[in-house]
């Protein structure tokens, strides 16, 4: 459903279950820099009204999923850590096409964020299938469900948006970058680390 070019290794949940404390506080400052992406979108693009809805309600789920994940760390003694730097979705960034016009450039924008929330998506099937912490498996199942609305979303606003710009042959693109960049990914305890 996601056309991801690789698959996750599924020996990553392991890594991930290894270091709850560092996974958990990767996930917080995942949510929330995708909670200020969805609101950056509605700042610069505010004339389009269906999506200013939709995406203050992603904005707003995304910090609901913030709090969430604070909840947990709280609930298990532990401390939310410093925001961890994100390389994968700083690679991501530099992926976007900048030099073309004000649609291509929000249209990529779209697209980025489908992405991320696509690969966050397969990264929470992976923990929700694979971690034996039942409370955190159903916690990422459900965020799973959330997240590949969240790719849904965004795809389908830059198939509608588009004026200039042929979304799926960009699409196709921005998935085959991926699949070659998350090849350097998947040893961490971060959500695309």
């Amino acid at each position: 459903m996601l056309g991801l070019k690789l698959l996750t290794d599924p020996r990553w949940a392991n890594i991930a279950e290894g270091n709850l404390e560092e996974i958990l506080t990767d996930h917080a400052w995942c949510e929330q820099k995708a909670a200020s992406n969805a609101i950056s979108l509605i700042m610069y693009n505010s004339e389009h009204e269906e999506l200013v809805h939709e995406l203050t309600a992603i904005a707003i789920e995304e910090m609901q999923h913030f709090q969430m994940v604070i909840d947990i760390i709280k609930a298990r003694g532990y401390t939310l850590g410093k925001e961890r730097k994100d390389d994968y979705v700083g690679q991501l960034m530099k992926f976007n096409k900048k030099d073309g016009s004000r649609n291509m450039a929000f249209i990529d924008r779209l697209l980025f964020a489908a992405m991320i929330e696509a690969r966050s998506c397969e990264r929470f099937r992976v923990l929700s299938q694979r971690i034996k912490d039942e409370e955190l498996a159903k916690f990422y199942h459900d965020l799973m469900v959330s997240e590949a609305n969240h790719y849904t979303t965004f795809l389908n606003f830059a198939r509608q948006f588009s004026t200039d710009v042929d979304v799926d042959k960009r699409w196709k693109e921005w998935l085959d970058f991926e699949g070659k960049l998350i090849q350097s990914y998947g040893t961490k305890e971060a959500i695309h680390g």
